[in-house]
């Protein structure tokens, strides 16, 4: 890499566009009143595309909520084209949690922090970079590429990619695999052995809300229809339990994988055990192995002395593939009877197969990057965009690549404080995002 700065060098670009990028504040609060940003980001890297001859779209879903797409063309426009996808909005952070400016960019100890730096402004600026790269050598890629940078990808997609699938599917026209987060990032097995995650699947989405009405009446009374009690019981019972393992073929795969590798027992009778071995990546790992249901807010009353009609609560719920409607009948039945259920978001979970030409260019990409490591695959546990690529029939993959210390928690980044990338993880993600794209 080199000593200095030179914008001309992708591996150099990709630092000064990923800092840009956190500087532009893209704070997704899930209100249209409230969020932030998108549009000036989506116009910074509007001008980053046209500047190489490219010609990009801005997509407007509601005032300032902007997505920005682009194709580039490739040497075989007959073979499907590839979706390259990322978003541009991020999580909100408070300043005083940081030990940096958040929106700041700094750089500073090898790393770059703030919030986007690794969900997901690192891959934006990755792509950005290639592509600017290769337009400047005047290289042209096996097939077609669609560029698209979306909205709201943090608070269920409606504004971003599910707006650009249902109002402008023309963008999508001939794409038949896509690629976006989150995946490809460096786990270390032992000293000397690294593996590269690539996300073949991820578990649904499902934001729920429980509602429970009884009667209203005065705080000192006796009171045998207590919406807040009703409620207060559901959540509970849903919160202590304990949904049983179901192992997909994603992560049986991957347990496999890390057992062959590692020498790790795996014993499909009780995979939690060879989770636990996995370190920090435990947690990541853990939640994919059955459906989840968290409870994240509760709601009710106005004043101390009034028991109120109705109370509410929010679960964060999240289905494997092809189970959201066994999730759902669970979730009934542990709340009982006099409970409504209303759903924020529902978007059933995904999988794909672990094979294929993409596949392998993923593979070959990583060998060349990092010889000696192993691409495998693994299911996210939280959501991306490609729920909405995935319902019109393209296949999606997360491969962001980056190679990681091994003592970094990575995991526990996305979403938290003192956000931040390796400035030398960037750079390897260039390069091999260039090789992956060579032959994709």
């Amino acid at each position: 890499m080199a000593e200095t700065a030179n914008p001309s060098r992708p591996d150099d670009e990709v630092v000064e566009i990923a800092r840009d990028l956190i500087r532009i504040d893209t704070t997704n609060t899930g209100d249209n009143a409230t969020a932030k940003g998108e549009r000036a980001a989506a116009e910074y890297v509007a001008g980053k595309l046209a500047e190489v001859g490219l010609e990009p779209t801005i997509y407007e879903s509601a005032p300032g909520r902007a997505s920005v797409a682009a194709r580039y063309p490739g040497a075989d426009s007959e073979r499907g084209a590839l979706l390259l996808h990322g978003h541009l909005d991020v999580v909100p952070a408070e300043a005083s949690e940081w030990s940096v400016d958040p929106f700041g960019g700094e750089i500073r100890d090898g790393y770059l922090w703030g919030r986007g730096a690794v969900d997901m402004k690192d891959f934006d600026a990755m792509l950005l970079a290639v592509v600017r790269s290769w337009r400047r050598m005047g290289k042209v890629p096996p097939r077609d590429l669609v560029l698209l940078f979306t909205a709201d990808e943090e608070a269920g997609s409606d504004y971003g990619a599910r707006f650009m699938v249902e109002q402008h599917p023309e963008v999508f026209e001939g794409v038949s695999e896509a690629v976006g987060e989150v995946g490809g990032f460096s786990m270390t097995l032992s000293n000397d052995l690294r593996v590269y995650v690539v996300q073949t699947a991820e578990k649904g989405l499902d934001w729920l809300r429980l509602r429970a009405s009884g009667r209203p009446g005065h705080g000192s009374m006796l009171h045998d229809d207590n919406a807040v009690t009703r409620l207060s019981r559901a959540v509970a019972d849903i919160g202590r339990h304990d949904f049983p393992i179901e192992m997909t073929p994603t992560v049986r795969q991957f347990l496999e994988s890390v057992s062959e590798l590692t020498g790790i027992e795996f014993d499909p009778d009780n995979p939690e055990e060879t989770v636990a071995k996995l370190g920090p990546v435990a947690r990541l790992v853990g939640a994919t192995l059955r459906n989840t249901a968290n409870p994240t807010r509760l709601d009710a009353g106005y004043k101390t002395n009034v028991i109120p009609s109705t109370a509410e609560a929010v679960l964060d719920c999240r289905s494997l593939p092809g189970r959201n409607d066994e999730l759902e009948a669970k979730l009934r039945e542990l709340a009982g009877d006099g409970i409504e259920f209303d759903y924020e978001i529902r978007q059933p979970g995904i999988e794909t197969s672990f094979d294929g030409p993409l596949v392998d260019a993923m593979a070959e990409a990583i060998r060349l990057s990092d010889p000696g490591a192993r691409t495998i695959p693994y299911m996210l546990s939280g959501g991306t965009d490609a729920k909405a690529f995935a319902s019109i029939g393209i296949r999606c993959f997360g491969f962001a690549p980056l190679k990681l210390p091994a003592d970094l928690d990575f995991t526990a980044l996305f979403h938290g404080i003192d956000e931040r990338v390796p400035i030398d993880g960037l750079q390897f993600g260039v390069t091999a995002m260039h090789r992956f794209l060579s032959q994709c």
